[in-house]
């Protein structure tokens, strides 16, 4: 259905048509598009008719022109940040998972490489973690800050992790308040719109994503996420930013940790060059990437190997801790929890009660269930069900077994972080989440699936 609504420049559109027109189907021109952002950021239009076109689009879906109009406009719609030309800005976003502490580790990596990262995160939504929310949990970091002290902290350290200012992107914060209430969340032009608006506002030289796939993520197979990621990098690639994707598996959780206080813990021991193979797989793919799209190195593989170093040689800690300083952490604070031996929760809320479970069994560990660890944690207090509620950031998880390994019975393989005084109406889902088989039965996997190059769309 062709539209038959007046253009943006004859500010005779009525909004009502406009709905009327996605709900039977007809496609938005970039004008009416424009017409609609603009009423949302205004407040123009009332709220009834903007929950009326996100379910019209989500029933309807848009086509790949008017995804990046919806974008763009999206984009536009507050302050986007401005660099100087020989900066080389990037960043990365994931789809979230279950202990996805990557950006921890991976932002100050970059940094130490000499690139610019104003990381944008978000928080934590029923299983799903949020990065901002990890970093709240240590004493004085400030998630919030001015487009100024942004652009301040990346010339001064070269990296930040922020959460969404009020003026950037302003569309996006009512847009995606009711696509909650709505129940229009899982619609792919909403969500891709939200995330590329963001990221483009950001003005990146390259954008790599970490699309997850399997029992913990947002997309349970690897095809439905590979046509998510398609979608994402056509957008962001029509809109000026070179954009790739990794397709990584989410099925058990990332690292040893699930929670926020204790993924701080890892992604610190991350920094410090030690910690989980399975995270620093994440973090040098992931930075190997970007290093590569943006022009900084050569090859994937030696981006992957100058990420490793800066690991390795405490350059990526020293940024971290630069970073912790400069988004309000002391100095004093900042250089404890980045020392090579520190009790982290000298800094950090500690939970009441550790309570470590027994292997019920002798075998191997075949599995261990990201979500439904991520769903009793929730539970005890570590995540939220609806924006804005508090979340316990000491509640967590230490997993003290791998993938692999042959277990006995009797031996602990997990730390549950709680202040609930009885964990014990909690104890049978929790061993649901350990799987033990025959050592016959383990197929060892990489985290990393796939990689989906920004070139792709020449190539299609």
């Amino acid at each position: 259905m062709k539209s038959t609504l007046m253009s943006f420049k004859d500010n005779t559109i009525s909004f009502p048509e406009l709905i009327k027109l996605k709900r039977d189907g007809g496609q938005l021109s970039p004008a009416e598009i424009g017409v609609f952002v603009h009423g949302v950021t205004s407040r123009d239009i009332q709220e009834s008719q903007i929950g009326a076109m996100l379910m019209a689009i989500w029933q309807n879906g848009m086509t790949d022109e008017e995804t990046v109009a919806l974008t763009r406009e999206m984009m536009n719609s507050g302050e986007t940040f401005k660099w100087p030309k020989e900066w080389l800005v990037i960043d990365k976003h994931s789809t979230g998972g279950v202990g996805d502490k990557v950006s921890l580790p991976l932002a100050p990596a970059l940094a130490a490489c000499g690139c610019k990262v104003p990381m944008i995160s978000g928080r934590g939504l029923a299983h799903t973690g949020g990065t901002l929310d990890k970093l709240e949990s240590i004493c004085g970091f400030k998630v919030y800050q001015s487009v100024e002290q942004v652009k301040q902290i990346l010339e001064d350290v070269g990296c930040c992790i922020v959460g969404q200012t009020e003026n950037l992107v302003l569309a996006d914060h009512v847009l995606y308040a009711l696509r909650d209430a709505t129940s229009t969340v899982d619609s792919q032009p909403l969500i891709i719109s939200s995330i590329i608006s963001k990221k483009g506002a950001e003005g990146l030289s390259a954008l790599v994503l970490d699309v997850k796939f399997g029992r913990a993520a947002l997309y349970k197979d690897m095809d439905s996420a590979r046509r998510l990621a398609q979608l994402l990098i056509n957008v962001g690639n029509k809109l000026g930013v070179k954009t790739g994707a990794v397709l990584s598996r989410m099925d058990s959780p990332v690292g040893q940790s699930v929670g926020n206080a204790v993924e701080v813990c890892e992604a610190l021991e991350c920094l410090k060059g030690r910690g989980s193979d399975d995270l620093k797989e994440l973090v040098t793919t992931l930075g190997g990437h970007l290093l590569c799209m943006c022009g900084h190195s050569c090859t994937i593989e030696s981006g992957k190997k100058e990420i490793a170093l800066k690991l390795e040689n405490g350059e990526a800690l020293k940024k971290f801790e630069a970073m912790l300083v400069a988004q309000g952490v002391s100095a004093d604070v900042a250089h404890s929890l980045c020392s090579n031996e520190t009790d982290y929760f000298k800094h950090m809320k500690r939970a009441a009660h550790q309570t470590e479970l027994e292997v019920p069994d002798n075998g191997a560990v075949l599995d261990i269930d990201g979500l439904a660890l991520a769903e009793v944690l929730h539970k005890l207090g570590a995540g939220r069900t609806k924006s804005g509620e508090k979340i316990d950031h000491s509640v967590g998880a230490e997993i003290l077994v791998k993938i692999g390994q042959q277990i006995q019975k009797g031996e602990s393989w997990i730390r549950i972080h709680h202040n609930c005084p009885d964990l014990s109406t909690h104890y049978s889902d929790l061993q649901k989440v350990l799987v033990i088989g025959s050592r016959d039965e383990y197929s060892p996997a990489s985290r990393v699936a796939e990689f989906i190059d920004p070139d792709y769309l020449n190539m299609s």
